[in-house]
């Protein structure tokens, strides 16, 4: 078996502490900003149209929900997966005591880390969603704001606060203006941050497109190259995930979550960002990587037999692919096919994940998975993927 050194994993996840907004929040937001509150049920949900629906059930459970604003969402075992066999990983509502106190508290999280193989880890967020989508939606964006800086000091503070660099920030924006968002990414790398979750589709959630003509994204991305901050893109962050019928299972969109990531890189090879922005980073989050060949032949092809009638290629003098190695970063955890084809993808471009504790996550089993996929490649190849390339990517201070 091939030596695996100590893991640095790019995508975990963590379930927010009951108490994170009312402790940080001003006291006229108690009542309407997020919140646990505990109450004994008799329903349960399932999976319906790729959405949660509430049914009646012969079953009693204590549930713990987070209120905010006019919203209303239970915790569910699909967040906090870790720790229970696959075939009770459902979308059932549970409550803080029945899922690992890794999920959420810091100590247990590290000694889980440990169990794993695992030095470092960075988490996205469970009840903002993958880039901080609740809060876009809220009515009131003053409290909205706050919450996003709430949660992003305790991120900082912390979550990651002590850890020696081992729980690695990933700090949210406000969405909805890429002017406060510049701000807030400047002021969280001053704190050590060099990262940021961003949307694979903006315009999924009603916001202007990368290639938008007026330039709204351009503050963002200015502050982010300015910091070396990159922008992570997590499945799911445009808020809809592929699939090709509202009656397909849960299994085909769950096999088709790379779609968007592949989506989302096509426009960014074809915005001039790359060009405009020279230093900026970009990262798919659990997009795994074996699609990435491919599309990076394909938008050469079309950036070849078409330049006579689409006006892009006044902005991309050179082939699209030509500007992956400089900017894209993929991530993967269990990608064979893409393992067996680095080459075309580029080693430096590639790094690891543990997903804990979502369902997919390999945790406690991950130097074991690890082991299987690196088979035949060499020390120096597996130390960029399953460290490497992380602690360049993330500007971690570690040794190289």
């Amino acid at each position: 078996m091939p030596e695996i050194p100590r893991i640095i994993s790019v995508d975990d996840h963590v379930v927010e502490p009951p108490t994170l907004w009312t402790d940080r929040l001003p006291r006229k937001y108690l009542d309407i900003g997020p919140r646990v509150v505990r109450e004994t049920i008799q329903k349960d949900l399932v999976i319906h149209d790729h959405e949660p629906v509430w049914v009646d059930s012969d079953v009693e459970r204590t549930v713990d929900f987070w209120l905010y604003e006019d919203l209303k969402r239970a915790v569910t075992r699909l967040s906090a997966a870790s720790g229970y066999p696959k075939e009770e990983v459902d979308a059932r509502p549970i409550n803080y005591e029945e899922m690992l106190p890794g999920c959420w508290q810091q100590q247990a999280r590290l000694d889980d880390m440990d169990l794993n193989h695992v030095e470092a880890a960075m988490c996205f967020p469970m009840f903002p969603r993958f880039c901080g989508q609740t809060f876009m939606e809220a009515a009131d964006k003053e409290l909205a704001l706050l919450c996003v800086q709430a949660y992003n000091d305790w991120m900082i503070e912390e979550w990651c606060g002590g850890t020696g660099s081992r729980l690695i920030p990933l700090p949210l924006i406000p969405l909805w203006n890429p002017n406060l968002a510049a701000a807030e990414v400047r002021r969280n790398a001053d704190r050590g941050a060099h990262a940021v979750a961003f949307t694979e589709l903006p315009t999924n959630l009603g916001l202007p497109s990368i290639h938008d003509a007026d330039g709204h994204w351009e503050p963002l991305f200015a502050a982010c190259e300015e910091t070396a901050t990159v922008l992570c893109m997590h499945i799911g962050s445009g808020s809809r995930m592929p699939s090709t019928s509202p009656d397909a299972p849960p299994a085909v969109p769950s096999t088709l979550t790379f779609n968007n990531a592949m989506g989302s890189l096509a426009d960014w090879l074809f915005s001039g960002a790359f060009i405009r922005y020279p230093d900026i980073k970009i990262a798919y989050s659990e997009g795994q990587i074996g699609w990435i060949p491919y599309i990076l032949e394909r938008a050469d092809v079309v950036w070849e037999h078409n330049r006579g009638w689409n006006r892009v290629w006044g902005v991309i003098p050179e082939p699209p692919s030509s500007y992956f190695a400089d900017h894209v970063y993929g991530c993967f955890f269990d990608d064979r096919f893409g393992l067996a084809n680095l080459d075309a993808i580029g080693e430096d471009n590639v790094t690891f994940e543990t997903d804990y504790p979502h369902s997919d996550s390999t945790w406690p089993h991950t130097k074991e998975v690890a082991e299987k996929l690196c088979e035949g490649l060499s020390d120096e190849v597996i130390y960029k993927i399953m460290r490497g390339n992380a602690i360049k990517m993330l500007s971690l201070p570690f040794d190289q």
